[in-house]
């Protein structure tokens, strides 16, 4: 479970929302952080961080990290249908193979929308982007590998104020991101065939 901050000053509606957030399981291969939220985008927030943890003996510095804020304003802003939002964003590392392989982009998204289904998390509104960034290197850097990096930004409206499956869908879109299972660590998915 996740401990949070939230300011007693804030609208009752809001509160509880923001505290099925600490209902969320955190997988073991993650650390989440509540960090500062926006201040200027709604007249509540609450925000997260999340990094996919290292694995023993992996040099790379850097796997999947992602951010993850549920705004909260008195009545429903342009493109809202009711009055929450969250906005999120997850990047990470692909191996060259797909990151160089044009349906990459399309893979985040569709592992969003799978995460979502998969939690129970009902959204309203949604949208995003998804930006691939590809590194070769020419000249005196011809000799380094290539590199491709996978970022996801996206929004939607929950389509209520149990907004548990919502982080958790988030968690998991950034361990897919990161090469890890849908499933969590340890578990593997059984593909059932007729």
């Amino acid at each position: 479970m996740l401990e949070l901050e939230i300011d007693a000053s804030a609208n009752a509606d809001f509160r509880l929302a923001a505290n099925s957030l600490a209902r969320a399981n955190i997988r073991s291969e993650v650390i989440v952080d509540q960090i500062d939220a926006p201040s200027n985008l709604s007249r509540h927030a609450i925000a997260f961080a999340c990094d996919v943890k290292a694995v023993e003996g992996d040099s790379s510095v850097f796997r999947g990290t992602g951010r993850f804020i549920l705004l909260w304003d008195d009545a429903p802003q342009e493109s809202w249908t009711n009055n929450y939002r969250i906005i999120l964003y997850a990047k990470s590392p692909l191996e060259t193979d797909i990151g160089f392989d044009d349906d990459s982009a399309e893979i985040a998204w569709a592992w969003l929308m799978t995460s979502l289904e998969q939690h129970g998390a009902g959204v309203e509104v949604a949208g995003g982007t998804t930006t691939r960034v590809l590194s070769v290197g020419h000249g005196t850097l011809a000799a380094q590998s290539h590199h491709a990096e996978l970022e996801l930004r996206a929004s939607w409206c929950p389509s209520s104020d149990e907004l548990t499956g919502h982080l958790e869908a988030w968690i998991d879109l950034i361990c897919m991101m990161s090469g890890l299972s849908l499933h969590g660590e340890g578990v593997t998915s059984i593909d059932r065939r007729n």
